[in-house]
């Protein structure tokens, strides 16, 4: 079973935090702003220690293990009631084993991230199941490409992830656009798992990886950035061979970006070509992950995926009453 944190209510405290990679100075006023998005829906907002502007270690805001120290404390802080990522990055990898797995399944909460922290979403789903909240970043998202939006995409947004942390009731069907288009018809209902794909397709190579069975009958959301053409092809391949493809019920895919080599073929091409002749519904160019304002795809919910009509629906509350 899945398992959901407690319902946040207006004066909860919310801690950014430095999961993956650094603050650069510049972005300063992006994490301002996203600090006032938090407190506009009613919650206080406190900043971890290691998030300090310019502060890093490599490519990432500090050492893994003195990461996993700060994660570990403020999962063991019952004051916290939630932690937003700052940002992705590429350190997460480095942090599995010195995670604090009871204390998350001792007092459960939402993270909010998606990139590399799509990684630690998945390994707490597979170790503890955590309902992983997958959503924007801080600093690139709530103080970034949100205040880019249109004014009432904004608000939707703001009240779409307001709900997200503290209704108990179903979330219902998530906002569409024009840009969502059906690679394959059909229909299918089941529980969401996914992330960027790199790190679906590698975390099976480790001990933190899901089991199998619990893509049985799942939907697969997965996005990318960067790399080329070829990799997504390649890292769909790699679902293929481990029988994931094999054991969902329907795929949604991310918008694209700064992938080289992606218009011939297209993205719907890879996707279709490694797929074959496996009679699944996909929706592609849905928003979330790194091209757009993100739209929650909450890791081990139950949603409703409908390509033909390109409608997706949270079937769950992403968390239970206090």
């Amino acid at each position: 079973m899945t398992l959901l944190p407690k319902a946040l209510v207006p004066g909860d405290l919310i801690v950014i935090a430095a999961l993956s990679g650094p603050l650069p100075a510049a972005y300063e006023p992006n994490l301002v702003q996203a600090e006032k998005v938090l407190e506009r829906m009613g919650f206080r907002v406190r900043r971890a220690p290691l998030l300090e502007a310019d502060r890093r270690r490599w490519w990432s805001a500090a050492r893994p293990e003195e990461i996993a120290a700060e994660l570990n404390g403020l999962l063991r802080d019952p004051e916290v009631r939630a932690i937003i990522a700052n940002d992705g990055g590429q350190t997460v990898f480095g942090y599995l084993d010195l995670i604090d797995y009871e204390a998350i399944r001792a007092d459960p909460k939402p993270i909010l991230g998606y990139s590399d922290i799509s990684l630690l979403h998945l390994v707490l789903h597979a170790r503890t199941g955590l309902a992983g909240f997958h959503t924007d970043l801080a600093t690139p998202g709530l103080g970034g490409s949100w205040p880019a939006a249109p004014a009432a995409r904004q608000a939707e947004l703001e009240n779409l992830y307001s709900t997200l942390l503290t209704s108990t009731d179903p979330i219902g069907p998530l906002p569409s656009s024009p840009s969502w288009e059906c690679w394959r018809p059909g229909r299918a209902e089941g529980t969401l798992i996914g992330g960027v794909i790199n790190r679906i397709a590698l975390v099976q190579a480790t001990p933190y990886a899901l089991p199998l069975d619990r893509f049985d009958g799942a939907i697969l959301f997965w996005e990318e950035i960067g790399g080329l053409a070829a990799y997504v092809w390649t890292y769909l391949h790699v679902l293929r061979h481990s029988g994931i493809l094999d054991r969902i019920a329907g795929m949604v895919v991310g918008i694209p970006r700064d992938i080289e080599g992606l218009g011939d073929p297209t993205l719907q091409e890879i996707v279709l070509d490694v797929l074959g002749n496996r009679d699944i519904p996909v929706l592609g160019n849905v928003e979330f992950g790194h091209a757009a304002p993100n739209l929650p795809m909450p890791v081990g919910l139950r949603a409703s995926l409908n390509a033909d009509e390109r409608t997706l629906s949270l079937l769950e509350p992403a968390v239970r009453p206090g």
